[in-house]
């Protein structure tokens, strides 16, 4: 029996087969690796295109995502124009190769490019829609569809030196703010669930209509405008607030027993408003009553200074004062307890509605022609004639001279006794060796209070009345003049003097005549 010996020798054995098969896994590498950026070959994609307002530096071969994953890739970049509202813009088209999966694209979708690195990688994101519609392999994303593209370098651009300082003084703010408490936060945001579980329904309050939270901030800008004048005196307001909290923190006990009693406190805070709600309501109104009294306080204050400066001397003596008028207010109570007062207060009333009637005739008699004063006045001077032992009445008997014409016993006179106003009636023993000539003075009796119930002071001055006047008595005046007896109760002469130091009163009334109150 022959025995063939089989052949064992591996492929290894040969070194040109060895090569050939080694140069070809280096030529499909290289293939693989120059073609990464376009997919890998005899895969089936779903190739599209997009419009977008900008190229924003993307590359060929950036990627696609969906959802934050890969999905394809941009093949090729070049732009275009297209005709908007009337103008030229110019955009750029987009060819995309996407993973088959996303066949049939919903048309509602939309593109945009978004930021990789801070080295200015991009790459364009696609958010699906929900449209049952889809686009075809070939057919473009509409430019309606792309997103604005809102670029780092623009966002950064939106601060000047300035803000950019700013945010770096914060930044490292922070930074010291949060070193070495990490624990903290971990707890913090631990907690954080339970807070926003919270925070959802106070945003639901907030976000009703009627609790009108954009006036908040149109608000908060109006305060922020008046307060910027200001602004020096609110830094030191937070300095002086510093000042408090270090006071705060020397007590941390008392501080602490504050925080627990805070919420009960609030507690019944809110119970009481609803009290106070009432009188809230009422310190509106009457705040609301009180600004014509608050407008006129400018030119008020000065005075009230002067007042409370004044009071400063003042008050410590009414704690004296109070002090006596203990017994009197004591008995003031029991006056206002004893029945017997309401009956006198009510027949006090029916005293003034009786003299109301004549008050109301006396007083401008009395205070504005002040007749009380002209009666006691002369009443002195009547009784006012020095004798032993006091004084006495003053008498004086005038006897008649029968050489005057028109003599003061005569009935046959032509007018009353008197003398020409150009003669001042010195004493002639030769024309009258009975004395002087007499004459008769007298003062009208007209009405003290005219029928528009203001005074008429005429009849209550000094001195009398001048001639000549015709008052359609038996007596006439001749060319004489004289001092004549007036009988007219309304007569338009010259009166002397009112004690007011008015000259006429027919002068001074704008309405009635002879009134106290009559204009010039």
């Amino acid at each position: 029996m022959n025995n063939r010996k089989v052949s064992t020798a591996s492929i290894v054995a040969s070194p040109v087969l060895v090569g050939a098969v080694t140069v070809l896994v280096i030529v499909v590498a290289v293939f693989l690796g120059y073609n990464a950026n376009k997919g890998l070959p005899f895969i089936p994609v779903y190739e599209i295109k997009a419009e977008l307002p900008s190229g924003a530096n993307l590359v060929t071969g950036n990627e696609v995502r969906l959802g934050g994953f890969r999905v394809g890739q941009i093949d090729a970049i070049r732009p275009t124009t297209v005709e908007r509202d009337g103008e030229t813009e110019s955009i750029a088209i987009v060819d995309l190769s996407l993973d088959q999966s996303l066949a049939d694209l919903p048309i509602d979708s939309a593109v945009i490019v978004r930021t990789r690195s801070a080295l200015g990688l991009k790459y364009l994101e696609v958010t699906a829609g929900s449209a049952e519609e889809g686009f075809a392999p070939g057919d473009t994303i509409p430019l309606a569809n792309a997103g604005k593209i809102v670029e780092f370098d623009d966002f950064l651009n939106t601060f000047n030196q300035k803000n950019r300082d700013d945010q770096r003084t914060l930044l490292t703010g922070f930074g010291d703010a949060l070193a070495g408490r990490g624990q903290s936060i971990n707890e913090a945001v631990g907690d954080l669930p339970q807070f926003l579980g919270s925070l959802t329904d106070v945003m639901e309050v907030l976000n009703d209509p009627s609790t009108e939270l954009d006036e908040l901030f149109v608000q908060i800008g109006a305060v922020a405008e008046q307060i910027a004048p200001v602004a020096d005196t609110q830094a030191l307001l937070f300095t002086n607030i510093a000042d408090t909290f270090e006071a705060l923190n020397r007590d941390p006990e008392g501080l602490r027993r504050t925080i627990e009693e805070t919420p009960e406190t609030l507690s019944v805070g809110t119970r009481s408003f609803v009290v106070q709600r009432p009188f809230l309501a009422d310190l509106a109104e009457l705040s609301r009553r009180l600004r014509p009294a608050v407008r006129e306080l400018p030119r008020s204050l000065p005075k009230i200074n002067r007042a409370l400066r004044t009071g400063e001397d003042v008050l410590p003596r009414t704690v004296a004062l109070n002090g006596r008028l203990e017994d009197t207010f004591r008995a003031l109570d029991d006056l206002v307890g004893d029945p017997n007062t309401g009956a006198g207060i009510g027949a006090l009333r029916y005293t003034t509605e009786v003299l109301t009637p004549t008050v109301r005739f006396i007083a401008p008699v009395n205070t504005v022609c002040n007749y009380g004063t002209y009666f006691f006045n002369r009443l002195g001077e009547h009784l006012s004639e020095q004798v032993n032992g006091g004084t006495s009445e003053r008498i004086e008997i005038s006897f008649d001279n029968f050489m005057q014409d028109n003599h003061l016993s005569s009935s046959e006179n032509t007018r009353p006794a008197s003398v020409p106003l150009e003669d001042n009636n010195p004493y002639n023993e030769d024309a009258f060796p009975l004395g002087p000539a007499t004459r008769l003075n007298a003062i009208f009796n007209g009405p003290y209070v005219t029928d528009s119930g203001k005074a008429n002071c005429i009849g209550g001055q000094w001195g009398y009345a001048k001639g000549p006047i015709s008052d359609g008595a038996r007596y006439t005046n001749d060319e004489d003049g004289g001092h004549l007896n007036i009988a007219n109760d309304n007569f338009p002469v010259k009166a002397p003097t009112t004690f007011t130091g008015v000259p006429s009163l027919k002068k001074v009334d704008a309405g009635a005549e002879f009134s106290i109150r009559r204009a010039p």
